[in-house]
């Protein structure tokens, strides 16, 4: 459609107005031959319906379902912007149904296949299999950041993988977030994401399982829980998937509580001591160097002393 800024009018030669009044996405002549001038056209027909809420006209949607597998052709780059767009949406499950249904998945993300009938204990997953519990806390995505949605879409990846059965009937996943961790970096290596994005992205599921422990940690532990610098994706991925399983949320407000109780200067305080200062109390460096000064954060995050000082005696009594 074009507008003619003289005569004030929209011109309008292929029906797109009613197209938009009826919030249809419908290719421009012959679906598959636009399709086949640029095939990123399969991602952006799914893009525009979640963005904008529209349906896909069924000629249009045969058409995808049919060219999908040659999508593999396009750049990676390509394809990655797209796929940030459609789960970043403001409804990015249904993007995730979209590009399942299309063939796209299956071209693209193939590991994500894997989550269907993948099955949960439903005393901890009552809504479901891997793939319903990931659907569902997409649902609870609020125009999240790329590193959140890529999280929250990949985070439990590494369940097909370590699923076992034990005698009495329950599903456990030992170490699936590691193993969906190493997965993910895989993915998101294959889409040419940034390196920081994949560092973020494996960090948070990586340490998505960790949270159920925060009651009992020690406060330095806590602490540094809380300095991560992926923390505030790691709470909301971490609140959104308790409310598409069990849907307890008493650790959530305790780290959220904790975050109002403790200062930035507690969570992150300047070191008192560093190698350079142990070094000059005769410590070499090395592995136990690396080990004291591990211990000694860990003392200055429990308050056990406040000035350098006595950081550097602790220093010396460590040192043996």
């Amino acid at each position: 459609m074009f507008f003619d800024p003289l005569k004030n009018e929209v011109l309008d030669y292929v029906g797109g107005k009613s197209d938009l009044a009826a919030q249809t996405i419908r290719a421009i002549g012959d679906p598959a031959t636009r399709f086949t001038e640029d095939r990123l056209r399969l991602f952006r027909a799914v893009r525009f319906a979640v963005q904008l809420g529209f349906q896909i006209e069924p000629h249009t949607w045969e058409a995808i379902t049919r060219l999908a597998p040659e999508s593999k052709s396009l750049a990676p780059e390509r394809v990655r912007d797209e796929l940030v767009k459609i789960f970043t949406s403001p409804d990015p499950a249904r993007g995730m149904d979209l590009l399942h249904d299309s063939g796209l998945i299956a071209a693209w993300l193939p590991e994500l296949l894997e989550m269907r009938g993948c099955a949960q204990s439903p005393e901890h997953h009552p809504e479901g299999d891997v793939w319903i519990h990931t659907r569902l806390l997409l649902t609870h995505l609020k125009h999240p950041s790329p590193v959140l949605a890529f999280s929250a879409l990949l985070h439990d990846v590494g369940k097909p993988r370590t699923s076992r059965t034990e005698p009495s009937g329950r599903i456990r996943f030992f170490g699936h977030e590691g193993v969906g961790a190493r997965m993910a970096e895989e993915i998101l290596r294959r889409l040419r994401f940034s390196n920081d994005d994949i560092t973020a992205i494996s960090a948070c599921i990586a340490n998505h399982m960790a949270f159920k422990d925060a009651p009992q940690m020690r406060v330095s532990t806590l602490k540094r829980l809380l300095a991560r610098p992926t923390f505030s994706e790691e709470l909301e991925l971490h609140r959104i998937d308790c409310s598409s399983s069990h849907g307890e949320l008493d650790i959530h407000r305790f780290l959220v509580a904790k975050q109002s109780e403790f200062s930035q200067e507690e969570i992150k305080p300047k070191p008192l001591v560093t190698g350079h200062d142990l070094q000059g109390i005769g410590i070499p460096s090395g592995p136990k160097m690396g080990k004291i000064l591990h211990q000694l954060m860990d003392e200055q995050l429990e308050g056990k002393f406040l000035d350098r000082d006595k950081a550097l005696a602790r220093a010396r009594e460590l040192a043996g």
